[in-house]
């Protein structure tokens, strides 16, 4: 799995999906992540056609949403997604959230890897409770578990217990989102201008030095370009140690905690 991918969530317009997505693949990405509830599976399929890339140089991820989260609805959902991506086999199927039936879901997604209809399998948006909770009772480790991190929500006890079980952690929200006037922080500004970096950069760094993998997305092709280009730069102990302290230790996007998030969440059909 590399560890620098593309990210689609939100581009929903087709023609745009596809054209970033073929440009991150000209630009060098290899892992592009998309989701059923993100509705441009279809696009995303397009573009690998496109780029004229082998199907096996490619790392493809999607995801099974709640309202499939039961043992026959997340394999009808698996081939669903697959139809779509117009692919043979998805590397990386995951359970998008942690609500509904997740522990049927979960069996269905051991048999799919299995039988080798998927090469791999693994949840989001578990915290550390939820996610060592489903390992024990179960008979496969999540390969991963993409969740929220950045340089405000670090997760840094998830961190701990994905180690323990050989879980690798994958951030959806590399930059926040924006929020928490990420990209004018005087901390992260200040590294920035040391190594001559955009913040942005700069953060992508953070994560793969931390051992994370990170999903940025853009529909710019500028920008898709700036953010694969970290691999000839490292942030020393002392950018590493101040970005550490900009821990606010909870998020400020998503509180899976919350009961009207689970409301919500559950709410939100993504077919009839």
């Amino acid at each position: 799995m590399p560890q620098l991918g593309f990210g689609v969530y939100q581009v929903s317009d087709s023609r745009e999906c596809e054209q970033c997505v073929l440009n991150a693949l000209q630009t060098g990405y290899r892992l592009i992540d998309t989701a059923s509830a993100y509705a441009n599976e279809k696009s995303v399929g397009n573009a690998i056609r496109k780029s004229g890339l082998a199907r096996d140089d490619i790392f493809v991820t999607t995801k099974l949403w709640i309202q499939d989260a039961s043992y026959d609805a997340a394999k009808k959902a698996y081939q669903k997604s697959l139809d779509e991506l117009g692919l043979d086999y998805i590397d990386l199927y995951l359970i998008h959230q942690p609500f509904g039936d997740v522990y049927s879901a979960w069996r269905a997604m051991e048999d799919l890897y299995k039988e080798g209809a998927v090469r791999a399998i693994g949840v989001c948006n578990f915290a550390a409770d939820r996610l060592v909770d489903l390992i024990i009772n179960n008979e496969i480790v999540p390969a991963v578990d993409q969740v929220e991190i950045h340089p405000f929500f670090q997760e840094k006890v998830l961190m701990e217990n994905a180690k323990e079980y050989d879980v690798q952690l994958e951030a959806w929200a590399p930059f926040a989102e924006g929020k928490y006037g990420i990209f004018t922080n005087d901390v992260l500004n200040h590294i920035a201008e040391k190594h001559h970096r955009s913040v942005g950069q700069v953060i992508l760094r953070w994560h793969m030095q931390r051992g994370v993998v990170a999903i940025p997305k853009s529909v710019h092709k500028n920008r898709i370009e700036e953010n694969f280009g970290i691999w000839d730069f490292s942030l020393d102990e002392e950018d590493m140690n101040a970005i550490a302290a900009l821990d606010t230790g909870k998020s400020d996007i998503i509180d899976h905690h919350d009961a009207n998030t689970v409301k919500v969440l559950n709410k939100a059909k993504i077919h009839v």
